[in-house]
């Protein structure tokens, strides 16, 4: 699956003058037009989504090689290049001029997965070596998706 950049966030003090706090309901309650949400029960979304912000970039997933961890083509992920990935993230990666978006193996030796088994065939996990221009650019945190309204 290829990525296109998106861009990086803001600073962690951009973004706490700028947060706008969502009312958030709890799935329990029940829901009526006439229903209001608890004052302390609120939601900004780059708090949920961004942990560390001047480690923190966006790209838009096009393709469908790991569409069996549920990240679709249009997706909007969140990526850290702060944090250590570790076997089985979904990694950034940047090899051979190109970014994509894998699943990162480290046992029993260091390869890029894709998730979709019609992509087992033709995409073969890439192996790295001492040689390789591997470069894991960031682990994906979280996924932003548009619904389709049809």
């Amino acid at each position: 699956m290829r990525v296109s950049y998106l861009g990086s966030s803001e600073s962690a003090a951009f973004i706490a003058a700028n947060s706008i706090r969502i009312p958030l309901y709890s799935e329990s309650a029940k829901l009526s037009p006439k229903s209001q949400p608890s004052k302390d029960k609120s939601l900004d979304l780059n708090t949920l989504c961004i942990q560390n912000p001047t480690s923190t970039f966006f790209v838009r997933a096009q393709g469908e090689s790991i569409a069996k961890v549920d990240i679709q083509t249009g997706d909007v992920l969140v990526a850290d290049r702060s944090l250590t990935a570790r076997h089985g993230d979904i990694v950034i990666a940047y090899e051979h001029g190109k970014m994509s978006v894998m699943i990162l193996e480290l046992k029993p030796d260091v390869l890029l997965r894709p998730k979709n088994k019609a992509y087992a065939a033709s995409a073969a996990p890439v192996v790295t070596s001492e040689t390789s221009s591997l470069e894991i650019f960031g682990v994906v945190t979280s996924v932003v998706r548009q619904l389709d309204r049809g």
